[in-house]
């Protein structure tokens, strides 16, 4: 059966992203689901041992189990660290790539370099930094001398985030400083000259006219980077395994070791289910409220 000319311009487009649908489909779409169904489980990989369903029975041991609770505090706070981190040191960067005449793909390459180094590699290096005969101590203790002796910041939970946190600002300041940069090209001059006829200084300028005119692309990477913050988990596997006592777990941790260490994989996949939630919650909120023209 010959189409006609109307029914191959609808088709075609739909025959290029068939591919890309099954792909998204078999390995995005059915894992998630299967996840959720997991999630009312008390789910076995032994064929000997059956699958039984327990309804909710995982999601009220999650929020009643403590060492939950610790990893959600440690999710939240690295995320209220990083995020605001990342972002004042990646438009600090964007400004002044911005305003260089020479070497700005240079610089921009460099600043973009931790971006696409590899977690695992980074990870090892950070954990060799800290570790208690590490660089760190060396130079606090050997060269400036500002502690009496070398501190074990992977062995308490306060001082272990120093690194997590120090490694995830890092590696995350030239994805935002890309997007700023981009969003930062794209303003209109006539406007900053503009302003500074009227007598406007860089920082009025600044505040008053670059600020607001990249408000949706600040919006974008409060999202992107609030989801980067609740999917911790490579830098602290790597850095501490979650330890000392389960006392540096983040969400994500937590979930992988019930599942794949304990073999909990149904208790795994409702905490998994809950991050989930939480973060399709908290985006829809940001972007609803802060987009929204009535809360300028």
């Amino acid at each position: 059966m010959k189409l006609s000319l109307k029914s191959q311009r609808l088709l075609i487009p739909y025959l290029f992203l068939l591919p890309g649908l099954i792909f998204f489909i078999i390995f995005q779409l059915y894992p998630l689901f299967q996840g959720i169904q997991m999630s009312f489980f008390n789910w076995s990989i032994m064929p000997t041992k059956p699958s039984t369903f327990i309804g909710l029975a995982n999601y009220l041991r999650a929020f009643n189990d403590p060492i939950f609770g610790t990893a959600v505090q440690n999710t939240v706070s690295y995320t209220l660290v990083t995020v605001p981190a990342q972002m004042i040191l990646a438009m600090a960067a964007a400004v002044l790539l911005n305003n260089i005449r020479r070497g700005k793909a240079l610089f921009r390459a460099i600043y973009y370099l931790p971006v696409i180094t590899s977690w695992l590699i980074v990870s090892f290096l950070m954990r060799y930094f800290f570790q208690t005969e590490g660089l760190v101590n060396y130079y606090l203790v050997d060269v400036f001398h500002l502690a009496p002796e070398p501190v074990a910041w992977l062995n308490q939970a306060a001082t272990a985030f120093v690194a997590i946190d120090i490694l995830g600002i890092w590696k995350g300041i030239g994805w935002s400083m890309v997007i700023y940069l981009a969003a930062l090209q794209g303003i209109p001059k006539e406007l900053v000259e503009a302003a500074a006829i009227d007598g406007a200084n860089r920082w009025r300028s600044f505040f008053s006219i670059t600020l607001p005119l990249m408000r949706p692309t600040i919006v974008f990477t409060l999202v992107m980077l609030l989801i980067g913050g609740f999917n911790v988990f490579l830098s602290v596997y790597f850095i501490t395994g979650g330890g000392p006592m389960r006392q540096t777990e983040v969400m994500l941790s937590y979930s992988f070791h019930q599942a794949f260490d304990f073999l909990e994989f149904g208790y795994g996949a409702a905490l998994a289910t809950i991050i989930a939630i939480v973060l399709v919650v908290a985006s829809y909120l940001q972007l609803r409220y802060l987009r929204n023209p009535q809360y300028e």
